[in-house]
């Protein structure tokens, strides 16, 4: 979604991979390999680059086993520190990185409400995950760059993730809330997403961003808005937390912790949500 809307808005982009194979070049696009492993990345990628926009982690819905657990964490700080050597290291033009983060950072409650200055950090996994993450793009700051952090809530998107894994036992007729149904789930549709990273940049935002959605639902309201844009009736009562946690393990924490995340300091920097409320990224997206 982010290079598609480079595209549009004319801009010419350098993308890093760890597979050759999709090392390509197009009047709109460059691919450029790296490998976080051995610490290596084509310093050619830098040409002529004012903005990074980092997206690098594993992620983070897969069974987290103790080994798993640990790519996450490196996969995120790992790339945050070679791009960092790469960058103290050659001459460039870079001025402004906006990387990724997420609203797991904030502790699980029914009852707060998380701006950006919250204290309230959460100590579960994820939790440490996004802090060892921010960190490490904090670090970046040292170069005098304008350094950007956006804490995503659940994408909302057509093509797999977070939503695909919700629809999927509704679609089924399976379809149920998950644990007392109350955790608030705060979500942003994919578009906006992409949206908000060139805003970011454009605007030379600097901080901590909550990228979330103005009206944030409970996991029972997200169910049923869903069963509804699919035109599927929820029958079977909620999936009991032990449960949920006897099947995914830790991983249950992804939905069962509960964040009401404001928006309001992306909304007084002038950005403007495309799908600000549920009903209308669910149409677009189912």
């Amino acid at each position: 979604e982010i290079l598609n809307l480079c595209i549009q808005k004319g801009y010419f982009v350098h993308y890093l991979t760890t597979s050759t194979s999709k090392i390509k070049q197009t009047n709109t696009s460059q691919g450029f390999y790296w490998n976080l492993k051995t610490q290596e990345i084509d310093v050619n990628c830098l040409k002529e680059v004012d903005a990074i926009i980092n997206l690098a982690g594993a992620s983070i819905s897969k069974r987290w086993t103790t080994t798993y657990k640990k790519t996450i964490i490196e996969s995120r700080v790992q790339s945050v520190k070679l791009i960092y050597k790469l960058l103290s290291k050659n001459t460039h033009q870079v001025k402004h990185i906006v990387s990724a983060s997420a609203i797991g950072i904030y502790s699980s409650s029914e009852n707060e409400v998380y701006r950006e200055t919250s204290t309230l950090i959460n100590s579960s996994f994820l939790g440490k995950v996004v802090q060892a993450w921010e960190r490490e793009v904090d670090y970046l700051t040292n170069l005098e760059l304008t350094v950007c952090k956006l804490r995503l809530g659940i994408v909302l998107s057509k093509h797999g993730g977070a939503l695909e894994k919700m629809s999927q036992p509704i679609k089924l007729g399976f379809g149920a809330g998950l644990g007392n149904g109350k955790q608030w789930q705060s979500w942003i549709h994919i578009d906006d997403v992409a949206r908000l990273f060139l805003f970011s940049i454009e605007q030379k935002l600097t901080g901590v961003y909550n990228a979330v959605a103005s009206e944030v639902v409970t996991n029972k309201e997200m169910t049923k808005a869903i069963a509804q844009q699919l035109n599927k009736s929820l029958w079977l009562p909620n999936i009991p937390s032990f449960l949920l946690k006897t099947l995914l393990g830790e991983m249950a924490s992804l939905v069962l912790e509960s964040q009401q995340v404001s928006n309001a300091t992306i909304l007084e920097s002038g950005f403007e949500f495309e799908y600000n409320q549920l009903k209308s990224a669910l149409t677009e997206c189912l």
